[in-house]
């Protein structure tokens, strides 16, 4: 079975290219219905600053890796029997913790730069952010959140930039690469 964690900058597309390998019989596995869970448990609207102030608090108690740490089960469980895609990985100790327990697992990076992000972040229905938002997202993930780091050590990258159509050819190129790195000789 196939292990696949996606990781980007919010507004990248993460979510999107995550819908699309559902389609593909993937079953997805995304960190934030943890936060999303907490928030409707203390009656919380679903508000930038709950999730930061949930996502902060988890990772406080239970230290950066939490996430992965809370879905491990979850993951070996599902791996077991289907694809999975993990939507959602965001620190370095969540991509060490996962890649210790799952060392066949690819890391699937997807970018867009900052100005077309913001700008889809804007536009969203869920969730939407401000612009001023989404900087202040930004910043706090790459300088609280240690994301950066999953994201260069990605198996490989699929720029965002363009149509869904265009994201759902990347995809395709991605799971083709992936099929010529299984047949690889050991």
């Amino acid at each position: 079975m196939r292990l696949i964690a996606i990781v980007g900058m919010t507004g990248s597309g993460k979510s999107e290219a995550s819908v699309i390998f559902e389609k593909m019989g993937y079953q997805r596995i995304r960190f934030g219905d943890i936060t999303d869970d907490i928030l409707k448990e203390k009656g919380l609207e679903l508000t930038e600053e709950n999730e930061r102030s949930v996502r902060e608090n988890l990772r406080k108690d239970n230290g950066m890796s939490a996430y992965a740490k809370m879905n491990v089960p979850k993951v070996r469980e599902t791996v077991s029997k289907k694809n999975v895609i993990i939507d959602g990985l965001y620190s370095w100790e969540e991509y060490v913790l996962l890649k210790q327990e799952f060392p066949f697992m690819v890391v699937l990076a997807v970018y867009a730069p900052p100005a077309l992000r913001y700008e889809r972040l804007v536009e969203r229905e869920v969730r939407p952010l401000t612009y001023e938002q989404s900087r202040g997202r930004d910043k706090n993930e790459i300088e609280n959140l240690n994301k950066a780091a999953p994201i260069s050590m990605a198996d490989y990258t699929i720029v965002n930039t363009g149509t869904l159509f265009d994201l759902k050819a990347s995809t395709q190129k991605f799971l083709d690469w992936f099929d010529q790195k299984d047949e690889e000789p050991k």
